[in-house]
């Protein structure tokens, strides 16, 4: 199988070359240390998947320069956790994929695959667009606080935010360690499930009454609950129309589902992930805010914000955490998932800003697995991805539900 593993990564070589320019994807492509690793591949469930890497998260032998000045040339002398668990699945990294500074708000220069005057969303903006552009089926990411969320659903994309905890953080260039999670981002979810299962194990599983393959009544076993986000963002009407037209679809499907309502209270969750964030990362970048004059504004704000706050505000908003995770969690037990907007709309224009992650930031403060499906598209052919919120300990079954549920979104044609 060597020669379909070379085959792979020339091809997605090729189609960097072709989609690089406008793109903007990249920040450094080893193509000859990817053809050598294809040729040792082993013949994995992954074997020949050419891959990119965030650039915070380390290759053996390429710099992880983390989108700053002050990381440049630093060489990674062993692979990431992640990066590790996928080359012994047979996957081959191809090169590292552009992030926002220290995985934070400071652009890069990606553009978005389908429309280049457009954002392709945070820190993982070069995984999401490289994904997109057609040139490795899988790239690696992380989130904070909506860093691979809001790029999956910016570039169509299908995403997978681990539960915190769940996947080692070793090999990461971390912001916040009680809030960042590794992360995948696919073409489609059943390559999401296929890469996860290679990773940890995990299967995805095809709820009970869907194996009889009833169109009807596929989904009766599964209950959701639906959330809007409109009391944390202005979702925009295409958003509201995309979530309303899947929550139908999977009712006809046979799943039960009621509004989220005040069960949560998301922006008291949002609040709170704001302090955590700001403190941890003024300590997680304490040497690199020595050096202020090297850091984007919105950086140092964030590291400025986080030196103010008081230990106790910060010890009193990881108590505010506990407590609301052990409430939703036992939420989550009478309920398969939750479903709403994976971003308040389509990706932005302009590329001076990456959009809002405050979508993500109550489920990114909970811990909780988060996993973008993607399909609907606004009037202008703009992408749209709807996200999925699910227990810890039922990852399975949020990947099951996550496939049917991209299988009910109506084709190109149909969507807007």
């Amino acid at each position: 199988m060597t020669a379909a593993a070379t085959a792979a990564v020339d091809e997605a070589l090729r189609r960097l070359d072709e989609t690089e320019p406008e793109i903007r994807a990249w920040v450094r492509v080893d193509a000859d240390g990817a053809r050598a690793a294809a040729r040792r591949a082993p013949d994995g469930p992954l074997h020949g998947m050419p891959f990119g890497v965030k650039d915070i998260i380390d290759v053996a032998g390429l710099p992880t320069e983390c989108g700053s000045p002050l990381r440049r040339g630093r060489i990674a002398a062993r692979d990431a956790w992640l990066v590790d668990r996928l080359r012994r699945a047979g996957a081959v990294p191809l090169g590292k994929t552009v992030t926002t500074e220290f995985a934070y708000l400071q652009p890069g220069p990606t553009r978005n695959p389908h429309h280049p005057d457009h954002t392709p969303g945070g820190s993982c903006s070069g995984s999401a667009a490289a994904v997109a552009a057609g040139v490795v089926p899988l790239a690696l990411g992380s989130q904070t606080a909506g860093s691979l969320t809001r790029p999956a659903s910016f570039c169509g994309v299908a995403g997978y935010v681990a539960p915190v905890g769940a996947w080692s953080t070793r090999g990461f260039t971390g912001l916040s360690p009680s809030l960042d999670a590794p992360g995948l981002l696919t073409a489609d979810v059943a390559t999401l499930a296929t890469v996860i299962e290679a990773v940890d194990g995990t299967k995805a599983e095809v709820p009970d009454s869907a194996r009889a393959l009833d169109p009807v009544r596929a989904l009766d076993s599964v209950r959701l609950l639906v959330w809007p986000g409109t009391e944390l963002a202005d979702v925009d009407r295409a958003m509201r129309d995309a979530l309303d037209r899947t929550g139908e679809a999977l009712a006809r499907a046979g799943a039960g589902t009621d509004g989220l309502g005040d069960r949560i209270r998301t922006p008291e969750l949002a609040d709170t992930h704001a302090v955590v964030m700001a403190y941890e990362a003024a300590r997680s970048l304490a040497t690199e805010a020595e050096h202020p004059e090297a850091l984007s504004a919105p950086l140092r704000e964030l590291l400025d914000r986080g030196r103010k706050t008081a230990q106790d505000d910060y010890e009193a908003a990881l108590d505010s955490a506990r407590t609301a995770r052990a409430r939703v969690l036992d939420l989550l037990t009478g309920v398969d998932a939750i479903l709403g907007p994976a971003a308040p709309g389509p990706a932005p224009h302009g590329l001076d800003a990456t959009g809002t992650p405050v979508l993500s930031r109550p489920w990114q403060l909970l811990g909780l697995p988060v996993v973008t499906v993607p399909g609907h598209r606004d009037p202008s052919g703009m992408p749209l991805g709807l996200q999925l919120v699910g227990h810890p300990d039922r990852v399975g079954r949020l990947l099951g539900i996550a496939r049917h549920t991209e299988t009910l979104i109506p084709g190109p044609a149909a969507r807007g």
